[in-house]
C-alpha cells in the first residue's frame, strides 16, 4: 500500500511514516498536494535482530590445553608430566 502525507503531518508523526516504511509501505511525503520525497529504509542495520547472526567456525588445536614451552621452563617441568601427579601437596 502506498501512503502520502503532507509536510506538516509528517513532521508530526514521523516516527509512524519510519514503521511504515520499515514495515515494507511505500511512504511518500507531498508538498502543496504533490509528492516530493519518498522515505525509503536504509540498507544498514543499527544491530542484528536474535536469530540474525551469521554461524561462527572455529577449531581448536589438538594440543591447545598443553603447557607453553615457556612456562614448562620457567616451572621447570618436564614435558608430558603433568605437575598435579607430583605426589606432593603444594
Amino acid at each position: 500500500m502506498s501512503y502520502v502525507f503532507n509536510m506538516h503531518e509528517a513532521k508530526t508523526k514521523l516516527s509512524k511514516l519510519v514503521e511504515l516504511a520499515e514495515a515494507g509501505e511505500e511512504v511518500q511525503i507531498a508538498r502543496s498536494g504533490k509528492p516530493a520525497v519518498r522515505l525509503v529504509v536504509s540498507g544498514e542495520k543499527s544491530r542484528p535482530k536474535l536469530g540474525e547472526f551469521e554461524p561462527l567456525e572455529f577449531w581448536i588445536s589438538d594440543d591447545f590445553d598443553e603447557p607453553l614451552p615457556e612456562w614448562l621452563d620457567y616451572m621447570k617441568l618436564e614435558p608430558n608430566k603433568d605437575p598435579r601427579s607430583s605426589g606432593h601437596n603444594g
